[in-house]
């Protein structure tokens, strides 16, 4: 809450630095933004905070923006906000205010505004100097299907181009296709409806052998879906998985792209096979999925 409304609430200044002060019930988070507790606050109490702070025409970007629209992304630094280029309001403790002349278009979760996942992703990526981390960063709207190679290139070439040599580099190298696979599954999973899998993961026996690796997996019942078969993937752990009475759907990225109904039909039927046939007798171990990696 701002030192504005609490004033037409009636509470005085002096009343305010009182309650904010050393053992008070409230705790002060900006210049004239109060939290009306005295507890740790959260990350989204942080976030409405620097809204008040910096006023309603600001956007979130970065991490908390990627978060906001389904990544699995850890946004435990500075808040970035995209501020308008005509304010000459600066960045204060906690909270980086980039100010810009290309504004976008925000996209509204749980009442905050938010940048586009293109434009949050690379607003992260420029200030990277690991290619690393860059390649990284930009991989994260592809992963979940936020967006294309070809959206991020776009958002790329329309903004400033200062300090962009390593951005560049990474993303004209990036090869989309197999990283995207996972956004092309969710989309399928929400044709087929069916409940949410474990995401890359390591089939073992009891014993803890190795068997082989599923791209989504359904515990409960042993369904086993790999969407990154083909020619480079190679081997015959689909033999071993098959042979231990797991039930295995196969398919392609580009059948993921080209006929995604068809896949989700096929789901849908392998999971009421699975669901009517005994488990088989494995386990499975998660595997670091892009969007959890460091």
């Amino acid at each position: 809450m701002n030192l504005e409304q609490l004033r037409r609430a009636g509470v005085s200044d002096r009343r305010i630095r009182r309650l904010c002060g050393p053992g008070g019930p409230w705790r002060r988070l900006h210049p004239g933004v109060v939290l009306l507790r005295n507890s740790a606050p959260t990350r989204q109490q942080l976030l409405h905070a620097a809204l008040v702070r910096y006023g309603p025409r600001v956007v979130i970007t970065g991490a908390d923006a990627l978060r906001a629209h389904g990544v699995k992304c850890p946004a435990d630094g500075e808040i970035r906000l995209l501020v308008p280029g005509y304010c000459r309001l600066a960045s204060c403790d906690g909270v980086t205010a980039a100010r810009t002349a290309r504004m976008p278009a925000p996209v509204v979760v749980d009442g905050l505004p938010f940048a586009p996942p293109s434009r949050a992703a690379l607003d992260l990526a420029r200030s990277e100097p690991d290619p690393a981390r860059i390649r990284h960063l930009l991989t994260l709207p592809l992963y979940w299907g936020l967006c294309d190679r070809q959206e991020l290139l776009t958002e790329l070439a329309e903004g400033p181009q200062r300090g962009t040599a390593a951005v560049r580099k990474v993303l004209h190298e990036l090869e989309e296709g197999p990283i995207q696979a996972h956004g092309l599954a969710v989309q399928v999973l929400e044709t087929a409806r069916l409940p949410p899998p474990t995401w890359d993961v390591t089939i073992c026996d009891r014993r803890g052998r190795r068997i082989g690796e599923a791209d989504a997996w359904w515990d409960e019942i042993g369904l086993a879906w790999q969407y990154r078969c083909g020619p480079a993937t190679g081997g015959f752990s689909h033999l071993a998985l098959a042979a231990t009475g797991i039930v295995l759907v196969r398919c392609t990225v580009r059948q993921l792209r080209q006929v995604p109904r068809e896949v989700a039909q096929e789901l849908a039927l392998a999971f009421g096979e699975a669901a009517r046939t005994p488990r088989p007798r494995v386990r499975a171990v998660p595997m670091t999925p892009i969007g959890d990696a460091a």
